[in-house]
This record gives C-alpha cells, structure tokens and sequence, in this order.
C-alpha cells in the first residue's frame, strides 16, 4: 500500500496529498458541499475509487480527463482522482459557447468527460464533434445514455492504485483565452502547486498562516485557478472546505455566518455584490480573519466599504494562470482606507520565492518607476502551453512568465499595473482576447471591420465594446451585433455596446490603432487598467 509523506512539506504530488491528510486527520470534515460532508480518510478513499474507474476506461499516465460542470465536492474528487492514476483534469469554463467547449476538448485529448445536468443539453450537440472522447459520465442522475458519476465510481474499488508519479508530472490543465481566438492550455506540474508553500515567510505573513482549524469558503469557479488553486490550498492546510455551485452573494453571506468561514478569496466585483446585497447588513462576519481578492484593483471607495462592514484583514493577490496564481501580495498593513500610501496604488510585493523584473522592448530590466512588461519567475511557473512550443516560447523566456501588462517597480520592490501590453480585457475577473470577440463579429454579413477594446465599468471592472465598421450600404443594429457574437462564444466575451463609425484608425503598416479608440473613456483616470 502507498505510504503517505511523513510531514506535509514531504508531499510533492496532489496524489500524495490525499494520502497525507488522510493519515494524519482521517475522521476531519475535507469537503463540504450542501447536504455531504467527506471527511479526509473518505476523500482519499473515494479519489482511490476515482483513479481505478478512469484506469478501467483505459485513462493512462499523462491523459487528460475533461470536467465540465458547476463547483461541487465531486469536482476534487475527479482532480485528485485523476492525479492518482497520473493522468491530468481539464477543468471546462461552462460559461462558454459550444462551439468553445467543442475545442476545448478536442484541443486537450480528453478521453473521459464529466458533465454536470446543467450543460447535458449543450454536450448533446457537440458529441458528434468529440473526436477523442470514449465515455462521458454524468454528475447526476436523469439521463439516459451516460452513466452516473456516483454508481460509477463506487462500482470501483477503493484501494490505492499507487500508480507512480513525479513531483514534474502535469496535473491540471486549464485554458486561458487566446490572443489570436483560440484558448491556450496552460500545463501545472504537482511542483507548482508545493514548492512556493514551502518557502520561509516573511515578516508580516500571517494572512498566509493556515490551520486545520480554518474553515474556507470555495465560491470562485473551479475552471479558474482561483477557484481550483484555492480549494487545493484548503486541502493542502487540512482546512474544512465549504464548497459553493456557484457565487450568489445571498448564499455566500449565509454560508459565512452559518458556517464560520474564517478565509475566503474573491474579486472585487463580487465583494461589491456581496456588500450591495440586502441581507449584508444582518450578517454576522466576526469568524473572518482574513478576505484575500485579486484579478483586479480595488477601487478605493469599495476597500472603505468592505474595512467597514467586514472588519478582516485585507490582502490583495497578483498573478496568473501561468503562474498558479499568486505571484505578489499586498499585505493588510498596506490598506490604507484613506487612500494616502502609494502602496494601494500597487499589486503588491512578490512572495518568498518569487522573483519579478520589468524589461524593455529588448528584454532588457528597466530600473525603478520605468514603465515596461512585468516579468514573473516562480516555482508556480508553469511547465508550458499544451502543444503549443513557440507561444510556450514566446511567453517563458530565461524562466520567466511574460505576463503581458505593463508597469514598474518601485525603489521597495512593489509592482505596479499600469496598463497591459497585450489587449487582454479583464471583466468581473474573466479574461478577455479581443481577437477572439473580433472573430466571432466579423462574420455577420454586414460588417467590414470591428476592433474590440475594454472600457471602464463600474460593476465588472472593464466591459467588453466593439467598434464596427459596416459595409458600404449594409445595416445592422448594436443588438444584433451583439446576438451574433453570443451565437459563437461565450456571453462574458460578447460586447456590452456597440459603437458604429466610418474607418478604424490605422498606422501606416496597416494596424489598429486601439489606444485612440481607447482614450476617450480612459482620460482622467492614472492607469489604463480598472
């Protein structure tokens, strides 16, 4: 039988990571989802159940095992599960158009796919298309074709496959939008979710201190990694997980109060949902220690709203996908609700372990307060871009992620985001290629041309705004733009608005200059992000 690590700094895979917690917390509540409680020593024995049943469909070492459903406990169990027989979970973002989960999959290879009940009729259509699918399973019972994941998986037995597995091995696979509108994989290795943890904190971390005594609230979906990263980071701790289908602002506050949540991540976007909603003002928030946020910058206005309703620590995250997430912090010390220290202004401080330079057009590190792209060298750093070696090669240069935003350092080491090199739109936390928005628009029969930019929204951050350009004598109105483009990817992506003129500006070689279509909604503001 496979032994467990003999201290958490020992474990090196998510495989061992099951067998640790077992061991050392058997009878402790892991996962909490609606009526299920699974305590360590059940999880690890259901993630058993999990391996054998992906091994019986012929799932081997380096597969890729595809998961397309709402936040559920059932979620680890497959990711942890799969882990075990060292193949790889490709967690689906289910607010995507078919035509995007189509490519997803066939993209990843998946052999095996989940489906939850809400995405049974979107799967239906695109099976045809499913080149490399053998056997899908449904996570609920009701339909009449694929097997239900509960009977599937407890037909298989519960013993440790102790298949071997690598601390370099691929573990999870997710997809980011992409620059030129497909998605890229981006391949985590069971390293990059260990080996940052095991660095030596520094002063001023103990927002980043966990106990088996916390309990964490999952509510960021689990295709992000700041949905899946912090529900692995609650397993890692031997933390209870509440785990939440899906971010409604009244069942999150109930399920603060009701259940003590003591550390929850979120965006910004959500914690203003979270404060505007009627029953805020009844919740008993004392359990929380710390609120940790990220994928954008928090207004001033909200951090005074948040200070004074929540009453935590605040600490804003930094990083990416390509990273494992986070990246840098800015500690509670920094929250100034007054607005007077500049380090609000920044994302933050890199964390032990974690290295970060800002360079030229020429790769070259630019000194303190010079504006160029942020660079990140962690040991989250991703292994490399599924089957994609030259944007693997474009993007991880001398071990260091190029994150595409622009910004500087200052003279204490803080990094701040001043703008994005590439066009990526950030809105409510979900990322945004204009090429792909652009692809989907400019098959309407009535459209010439169209750039897409990201403009300032209150709600989300950034919305989505297309710029069209239509053909000489063709009519079209801004909804019909926008349900053409709804037909093909996902709602999140699609414009907000529409905005009709006569020629797009161009350079003389012929690109869009995006940065004068951009620059009327940004004036006055200190930075081109929001």
């Amino acid at each position: 039988m496979a032994q467990a690590p003999a201290t958490i700094d020992a474990v090196e895979t998510l495989a061992d990571l099951c067998r640790f917690q077992a061991r050392e917390r058997p009878e402790k509540t892991a996962l909490a989802f609606g009526d299920r409680n699974t305590s360590y020593a059940e999880f690890d024995a259901l993630t058993n159940r999990v391996a054998n049943g992906l091994m019986a469909e012929g799932v081997g070492p380096k597969s890729r095992v595809a998961f397309l459903d709402k936040n559920s406990d059932r979620f680890y169990e497959i990711v942890l599960g799969a882990a075990k027989a060292n193949a790889v979970s490709v967690g689906i973002n289910w607010r995507l158009a078919p035509p995007e989960v189509a490519y997803v999959v066939n993209d990843s290879g998946a052999e095996v796919m989940f489906v939850g009940p809400d995405f049974f009729p979107l799967v239906a259509k695109i099976v045809p298309e499913l080149t490399t699918v053998r056997r899908i399973i449904a996570m609920a019972p009701g339909h009449g074709e694929w097997m239900e994941y509960g009977a599937w998986r407890d037909a298989q037995s519960p013993e440790d496959p102790e298949v071997p597995c690598d601390r370099d091995d691929i573990c999870i696979q997710m997809y980011t939008s992409g620059t030129t509108g497909h998605p890229k994989g981006v391949q985590l290795a069971n390293r990059a979710f260990f080996d940052l943890r095991r660095e030596p904190p520094t002063p001023g971390m103990e927002w980043n201190e966990w106990t088996d005594t916390d309990v964490s609230l999952v509510a960021m979906p689990s295709f992000h990694i700041g949905g899946a990263g912090w529900g692995i980071q609650g397993l890692m701790s031997g933390a209870t997980n509440i785990v939440l289908d899906e971010f409604e602002p009244g069942h999150v506050l109930k399920t603060i109060e009701e259940q003590g949540i003591t550390k929850l991540f979120m965006v910004p976007a959500a914690m203003r949902l979270c404060l505007h909603h009627p029953q805020c003002a009844e919740t008993d928030f004392s359990s929380i220690k710390y609120m940790l946020y990220g994928a954008s910058p928090i207004p001033l206005d909200l951090l005074r709203e948040a200070i004074r309703v929540f009453k935590c620590g605040f600490v804003q995250l930094y990083g990416m996908t390509e990273t494992t997430g986070t990246a840098t912090y800015l500690p509670p010390e920094d929250h100034d609700p007054t607005g007077a220290n500049e380090k609000m202004k920044s994302a933050g401080k890199p964390l032990p372990g974690v290295e970060i330079k800002v360079v030229d057009d020429d790769n070259q590190p630019l000194p303190p307060r010079a504006v160029g792209e942020i660079c990140i060298k962690s040991k989250g750093n991703m292994s490399g871009y599924w089957n994609l070696p030259d944007a693997t090669a474009g993007t991880l240069i001398d071990d260091f992620v190029h994150t595409g935003d622009a910004g500087y350092l200052d003279e204490d080491g803080y990094v701040y985001v001043h703008d994005r090199v590439k066009d990526m739109i950030v809105s409510g936390a979900e990322n945004v290629y204009p090429a792909e928005v652009e692809n989907a628009i400019f098959g309407h029969p009535a459209v010439a041309d169209v750039a897409v930019i990201g403009i300032p929204d209150e709600k989300w951050g950034e919305a989505v705004k297309a710029v069209v350009v239509l053909k000489p004598g063709a009519e079209a109105k801004a909804d019909e733009i926008i349900g053409f483009a709804r037909e093909r990817i996902a709602g999140f992506k699609c414009p907000k608005s529409v905005d009709f003129i006569a020629e797009l500006p161009r350079n003389p070689s012929g690109k869009i200059l995006k940065r004068e279509l951009r620059k009327p909604y940004w004036e006055g503001r200190e930075r081109m992000v929001n």
